[in-house]
């Protein structure tokens, strides 16, 4: 049995949305165990990480950088950089923010570092733009809300929630793209735990 772990903060609801598809995914996969975790349980449960296999990232985008409260899960966090206890985990890291780009990216680039500061095997989408929608790619409009990855993003899911509350967004799309990875990230975790016996 391979244990992924879902570490995430939400301000607004949208990117609990986004964890809780995320875990889905994972959690459906047979000889996966997997548990969520906001950043306030994860920092009192510091030392359970260290029995993950697989340790998922989950912020939203403020301000086009990763939420305060996810960067000091990662500062209390540092202390497991000392003894690199998660040194060869795997990880992932998903973003929600108001608009397509909201700077998304810088997030998740600062989430995939904090993955390399730690030594941990970094795992994207694997997906392409509008993956279930590929006509939507040649319409002016671009991908529609139920497209999956239809913001194109390679280095983990993005979702864009614009000034609309959930549970209307983030839209089916950008929720299923969560449920994807989860799956996704608990298949390479699987594979690695099986090769490392």
């Amino acid at each position: 049995m391979a244990k992924v772990m879902v570490v995430y903060y939400s301000g607004f609801g949208h990117t609990k949305l986004q964890a809780e598809a995320v875990y889905r995914g994972a959690a459906g996969m047979e000889g996966i165990q997997a548990e969520l975790l906001t950043t306030e349980e994860a920092i009192k449960r510091l030392d359970d990480l260290d029995a993950a296999d697989a340790i998922i990232f989950g912020s939203p985008t403020y301000m086009g950088n990763i939420s305060a409260e996810m960067k000091k899960f990662i500062e209390v966090a540092a202390k497991k950089w000392y003894t690199l206890a998660w040194k060869n985990k795997v990880a992932g890291a998903f973003t929600n923010s108001s608009s397509f780009s909201g700077d998304k990216l810088n997030t998740l680039v600062g989430l995939f570092i904090n993955a390399m500061q730690h030594g941990m095997i970094y795992v994207g989408t694997g997906m392409l733009p509008s993956q279930n929608k590929p006509q939507d790619m040649s319409s002016p409009q671009g991908p529609a809300p139920d497209a999956h990855n239809r913001v194109g993003s390679y280095a983990g899911p993005m979702s864009a929630s614009f000034q609309v509350n959930p549970p209307e967004t983030p839209p089916k799309g950008d929720i299923e793209t969560a449920e994807l990875y989860g799956r996704r990230v608990a298949e390479v975790t699987l594979q690695f735990v099986r090769g490392r016996k």
